[in-house]
């Protein structure tokens, strides 16, 4: 799948939104990728999740984990287009946990599955559950990178799309400035 065919996708399902967002790292934007109206059809979110499975192929990956909630549906489909456990991650109490009797058992190899990423600060929770966990990050995959460049993991790094669309801090926000209304579409409450 091109990067071209999965931006397509995102036009296709008028899943590309244009506003004043706050996004879930807190960040704002004039732009936002509601993911969801692209994975809610499972035939394209399997061809998604194929696309980036195979960019792990030769890594032997033994469970898939995505954040709750914008990455539990992709890597979910991930890991049944490898054929592993697809596991969620969820916060409780503001930190992000494995629970409802998940585990990740020592010296398994991980893959961290992530729908959109603007800073990485989701996925970098979730590396650090697995890593805890005793599991190995073998890399992270997402649909669409949106960090340009930011976002560094420390392994391999696999998104079907890159995408720059421009945030800004709340208080050098232009669209804070014009006083156009904020909407918080994003997973994260209380940023």
């Amino acid at each position: 799948m091109t990067e071209n065919e999965v931006l397509k996708l995102f036009d296709k399902y008028n899943a590309l939104l244009t506003g004043h967002f706050r996004l879930s790292s807190g960040l704002h934007s004039e732009r936002y990728l509601q993911c969801a109206l692209v994975l809610q059809y499972p035939d394209v979110a399997a061809k998604m999740a194929k696309a980036i499975a195979e960019k792990f192929s030769a890594d032997k990956i033994d469970v898939v984990v995505g954040p709750a909630l914008g990455g539990v549906t992709i890597a979910y489909e991930v890991a049944r287009a490898i054929g592993v456990r697809g596991l969620f991650t969820e916060r409780q109490d503001g930190a992000m946990v494995l629970r409802r009797g998940f585990s990740i058992k020592p010296g398994e190899k991980v893959l961290v599955v992530e729908d959109v990423i603007t800073t990485g600060g989701s996925t970098k929770e979730v590396i650090s559950v697995v890593k805890a966990s005793g599991g190995i990050v073998a890399g992270v995959g997402s649909v669409i990178d949106r960090s340009s460049g930011g976002a560094n993991f420390g392994v391999k790094f696999e998104p079907l799309a890159k995408l720059k669309i421009e945030t800004f801090e709340e208080g050098s926000c232009p669209l804070c400035k014009k006083n156009i209304p904020v909407t918080k579409p994003g997973s994260r409450p209380g940023k």
